[in-house]
């Protein structure tokens, strides 16, 4: 018998597993897909927290509060230490002006979390919860889960592009249900990007080059007819709304005058809309406009289990990462940065009960 069990091999699984390890227990990780990772692999690897704590308020005013304090007071610790351990940092700067932290290499993350991590079974989900060992639930929201989905976000879920590993289907949630947990407010809410509107796969690797971030620029009309303001500086009222258009469906027309603006990530609004077209989205030029058609992208719910601030769910279950409701809801937060604190914390919690 082990003294730890972790659902999940993401951020918040493997973070988890090499914060127990580094306290002496024995630790088995079961992993529902074929690697380690998980979602954080497909992502920017941009750890962060908002500048203030009061602009974090702000930003997510129907989160927790105190969820909120704990990440964004244990994010400096975390950062450090995942960087001691030996994960490799490419940048020590956001290009933000609202947000402070670091970004990551994230297959050196994987890597050097998934080294110290104890027992890693790929493949291997966990399917029920055991009677005498404490388990950090970490199995990355229910994005994948088109019925779910459908039930508390959308009725177009079947039209959503998923940006996230296909194995994120609530496992999670359902464990720390049937151990007695509760699940936070505001199932209904997601995290994402839209993306263009192609019939062709796009690579894993180029979910995040391919999001389309200029919605500021653009008039958004949906493909009710129904037109959209977007209010956030993250975009991510915008995602929101489109999930919830027929078919999850959209189009961007921007002026033409805009297109050589720079956007988040560097790039110009008509390098966006060319890496659109190259892989098969519609894109308009008539006169003074270009039009894209774009499809709302799922990355992460936002609600789920509820937790205390030691990521209790109930007796013996802890939870951590997108298996957590409650932190960034109403807006927008890094779920990288959430994540890696409170799977630590949920580790050394699970411990201290055992």
């Amino acid at each position: 018998m082990c003294d730890l069990v972790i659902a999940g091999a993401g951020m918040a699984g493997l973070a988890a597993a090499a914060t127990a390890v580094d306290l002496g227990a024995d630790v088995v990780v079961h992993e529902k897909g074929p690697r380690p990772g998980g979602s954080m692999l497909l992502s920017s690897g941009v750890v962060w927290r908002h500048a203030t704590f009061e602009a974090f308020r702000e930003e997510c005013p129907d989160g927790d509060e105190a969820l909120q304090r704990v990440v964004w007071d244990g994010l400096p610790e975390a950062l450090s230490w995942l960087e001691e351990i030996g994960a490799s940092v490419t940048e020590r700067e956001t290009a933000n002006p609202r947000t402070w932290g670091v970004r990551f290499d994230t297959r050196s993350v994987t890597s050097t979390l998934a080294r110290r991590a104890g027992r890693v079974r790929l493949e291997q989900p966990l399917q029920a919860l055991p009677e005498r060992t404490p388990v950090v639930l970490a199995t990355g929201g229910f994005q994948a889960n088109v019925d779910l989905v459908r039930e508390h976000v959308t009725p177009e879920a079947d039209s959503l592009f998923l940006r996230a590993t296909p194995w994120s289907t609530g496992d999670g949630l359902t464990l720390g249900l049937d151990a007695g947990g509760t699940t936070s407010s505001r199932l209904d809410e997601i995290y994402g990007r839209t993306m263009p509107a192609t019939p062709r796969r796009i690579d894993p690797s180029r979910f995040v080059p391919l999001a389309q971030l200029y919605a500021h620029y653009a008039t958004v009309e949906g493909s009710d007819g129904s037109l959209f303001e977007s209010k956030t500086w993250s975009e991510i009222d915008v995602v929101q709304w489109v999930a919830r258009r027929p078919g999850a469906r959209a189009r961007y027309v921007v002026s033409s005058d805009a297109v050589g603006t720079r956007v988040a990530g560097g790039r110009t609004i008509g390098e966006l809309i060319d890496a659109a077209e190259d892989v098969g989205a519609r894109v308009d030029r008539n006169g003074g406009t270009v039009a894209v058609d774009v499809v709302a992208g799922i990355t992460t719910t936002l609600g789920g289990l509820a937790v205390d601030s030691r990521a209790r769910v109930a007796p013996g279950v802890y939870a951590a990462g997108g298996d957590i409701g409650g932190i960034a809801n109403g807006g927008y937060a890094s779920g990288l940065a959430a994540a890696l604190v409170l799977g630590r914390i949920a580790a050394r919690s699970a411990l201290e009960e055992r």
